[in-house]
């Protein structure tokens, strides 16, 4: 029996594999040799109709309002509805064409094998997609106020935001510039605007006086938000 055990041990020894080709072995399947897949998103030509007009300047940006758009050049969008002006990575480049009379608009990027301009690549085309879209049909995000005696009032000639939330006072709130809100139900604010940014920003700002709490399912909500509803505990 005394016998037996090492030779056992042996056999598994001799069955499992060794250290250095195991490990070897992982290395090759982490590490891949097929070239880097192009952004699904960037790679979309992105038409746009004859009311928006857009106009694209290289000069490098060297005072910008952020530290991340030094040397980045300026896209402008202008449409119905307003105009845009974002900053394009020096490494994106943009191509306008016309195809049956259409306008379309490539992005591209230097070196797609470079990690960090994959991911501009798809997001500065986002970006230009959400501006075009606020400058011709607009942004529209409904806030709900879900609570018994919740109000909500247009006030000083449609700049200022007034609300009951269950508070000893009222709730007042600045409307920013370029964001028009309207009430077509008490408990019901509309917020339009060319700016899904911040649309969506003014939006959150409102929610967080009251944010929507799970036990009773009240608060303000945003857009098609829900919330699951969980039960109290039971002594």
């Amino acid at each position: 029996m005394a016998g037996m055990i090492p030779r056992r041990l042996g056999q598994c020894l001799q069955a499992a594999p060794s250290s250095s080709s195991f490990s070897s072995t992982m290395i090759r399947r982490a590490l891949s040799t097929s070239t880097p897949a192009l952004s699904h998103i960037g790679k979309q030509s992105l038409p746009f109709g004859s009311d928006v007009v857009m106009t694209y300047d290289p000069t490098p940006i060297m005072t910008p309002r952020v530290p991340a758009d030094l040397h980045s050049t300026t896209l402008k969008i202008k449409g119905p509805l307003g105009e845009h002006t974002l900053p394009i990575k020096p490494y994106v480049k943009l191509a306008f064409e016309k195809e049956q009379g259409d306008s379309l608009l490539t992005v591209t990027v230097a070196d797609s094998s470079i990690k960090e301009q994959r991911a501009m690549w798809g997001t500065t085309r986002a970006l230009i997609s959400n501006a075009i879209i606020g400058v011709t049909e607009g942004y529209t995000v409904p806030v709900r106020l879900v609570g018994v005696g919740y109000r909500a009032t247009i006030e000083d000639n449609g700049r200022k935001l007034s609300m009951k939330l269950g508070f000893s006072h009222q709730v007042e709130i600045d409307i920013p510039a370029g964001i028009q809100c309207a009430t077509p139900l008490p408990n019901k604010i509309m917020l339009q605007g060319n700016d899904i940014q911040k649309v969506k920003e003014f939006a959150f700002k409102i929610r967080k006086w009251r944010p929507p709490e799970p036990y009773n399912q009240k608060g303000i909500f945003v857009g098609d938000e829900t919330i699951a509803k969980k039960t109290s505990k039971k002594k």
